[in-house]
């Protein structure tokens, strides 16, 4: 089969793919019972990451060189790593809420490559100059994976603060956690129970009430967690509920140990960019667009690790950190290319 068309029937196929696995992930969170969804959608997963896969390998043929040398290029070797990340993060969660964050991401960007772009920018040409190095794999191809997994571990950020609605939600150990939920020592009262703060749980209690299922008139548990600083009648209980608070704790884990991954990937990624600055321009550091926009999502980054590790923050505060990472991501990979300027201006919009 000519490589031409196969590329032309991947990305196609790839598209067609990922966008009936977001349909099949938000199916599965509208209506939780149906338990197929999950299979479903991690099956659509898969063969989005093989087919966009096999696509890059027949570029790779085709052109003689590693294809992350354009837009059309680079976009498709990010989507792979954001599916490839999704399937190690859903494997980890066993949630199909994972899928229902990062599954339109990955839809989006495939149909921005494959609907959008020009079809003179889809097509592979000789490389330019400053591109003939085998650093164009080392650097390109780490960098593109870092933001695969600080996407996806912002994502996931992200899900953790519609979960918990954005609520302050303190999650004890869920940066070791174990998948499951626990209770870690809280106490459960109910609304309306004095209660005095113990001093082995830093004053955090847990509140149990109950409301009623419309569907079956059945009494629910709903839980929260609250610091007292004294005793105190409880005279409301809140709105998460166990399975959300475990979810949450999960997605809180999850997304830390992703983004834990991304950040030494991209640390490599800006280390091996200056090594190959210098090879080819003469200078390690030039404060171009992209490096100064690479230094600041590092920066962002490595807040956020600084406070999760040595300042113990977990749940809300460092998931917005995150988010507002998510955001830093996108104007680093595409946000300065629009500019036009720069060292790093070539083969992409202008």
């Amino acid at each position: 089969m000519n490589l031409v068309v196969l590329q032309n029937w991947l990305d196609n196929a790839s598209f067609a793919v990922l966008f009936c696995t977001m349909l099949v992930y938000w199916v599965g969170a509208a209506f939780p019972s149906l338990s197929l969804t999950g299979a479903l959608g991690t099956a659509g997963m898969a063969i989005a990451n093989l087919s966009i896969a096999t696509l890059l390998a027949a570029r790779w043929i085709e052109a003689g060189y590693f294809p992350l040398s354009n837009l059309y290029e680079s976009l498709f070797f990010l989507t792979w790593g954001i599916t490839a990340v999704h399937l190690i993060a859903e494997n980890s969660t066993r949630s199909r809420l994972v899928g229902v964050v990062t599954a339109p991401v990955a839809m989006g960007i495939t149909a921005f490559a494959t609907l959008t772009l020009p079809s003179e920018m889809q097509i592979s040409e000789p490389l330019v100059p400053a591109l003939k190095s085998n650093w164009l794999m080392m650097h390109v191809s780490v960098m593109m994976l870092s933001y695969s997994a600080l996407m996806v571990g912002s994502l996931l950020a992200i899900a953790f603060l519609i979960v918990t609605r954005g609520q302050n939600i303190q999650l004890q150990g869920s940066s070791v956690g174990t998948g499951g939920y626990r209770s870690n020592g809280y106490k459960l009262i109910k609304s309306g129970e004095l209660v005095t703060p113990a001093s082995e749980n830093n004053g955090f209690i847990g509140i149990e009430s109950n409301s009623q299922n419309q569907n079956n008139g059945k009494g629910t548990a709903v839980l929260d967690v609250v610091k007292l600083t004294e005793s105190a009648t409880i005279t409301n209980s809140l709105t998460l509920s166990p399975q959300r608070l475990n979810l949450a704790e999960i997605l809180d884990n999850i997304s830390y140990r992703i983004i834990g991954l991304g950040f030494p990937l991209l640390t490599i990624g800006i280390i091996a960019g200056g090594v190959w600055a210098n090879e080819a321009w003469g200078s390690y550091w030039s404060w171009d667009p992209k490096e100064t926009w690479a230094l600041i999502t590092w920066l962002v980054f490595a807040a956020y690790l600084h406070a999760r590790i040595t300042r113990g923050w977990q749940g809300r505060k460092p998931a917005i950190l995150a988010s507002a990472g998510f955001v830093v991501v996108w104007v680093c990979y595409l946000g300065v290319n629009l500019l036009g300027k720069g060292l790093h201006s070539y083969g992409w919009f202008l």
